[in-house]
């Protein structure tokens, strides 16, 4: 399995700031062959708490809780490693919706974002505002693609 970096935390301590933790990650699961995922840190409400954390479940399809946030950190293996196929006017077999305004960067590799109308091809660098919606990722390299995301629970109108 991939090692997750490092995590560090910082907070408070006899009134000045100090690192907390500085370790690996260790919220890592392999959901898939190949999909890691690390929920990284969370927060439990808005405005967020900063005195402590929660530790959550690690899920494949995230469960943000209600008025909180998400940080995770995944590793999506190309298609054929997970055995995933696409075929063209059919709906993607990990088409899915979550309740959540997601920030997403692309770390490394290549990744398709679907939509049930159009897609694009996102590489490093890239920034994905995903904003409740239908939506698959897509990896047809031959590389792993990396990709952090914070996901915020959010009101979702149809």
């Amino acid at each position: 399995m991939n090692t997750i970096p490092r995590r560090i935390v910082t907070g408070i301590k006899n009134g000045k700031s100090t690192i907390i933790e500085d370790q690996q990650t260790e919220n890592v699961v392999e959901h898939l062959p190949g999909l890691i995922i690390s929920d990284i840190w969370n927060t439990q409400k808005m405005p967020a708490g900063l005195d402590l954390e929660t530790r959550i479940p690690n899920t494949g399809f995230p469960q943000t809780p209600k008025n909180g946030t998400y940080f995770r950190y995944v590793v999506i293996p190309p298609d054929k490693d997970l055995g995933v196929e696409f075929k063209a006017g059919e709906p993607h077999p990990m088409m899915h919706q979550t309740q959540t305004l997601d920030y997403i960067v692309i770390l490394s590799g290549k990744l398709h974002l679907i939509m049930e109308d159009g897609e694009t091809l996102l590489q490093p660098g890239d920034i994905v505002i995903q904003r409740g919606t239908n939506h698959a990722w897509s990896n047809r390299s031959d590389e792993p693609c990396i990709q952090l995301a914070v996901l915020i629970d959010a009101e979702i109108q149809i």
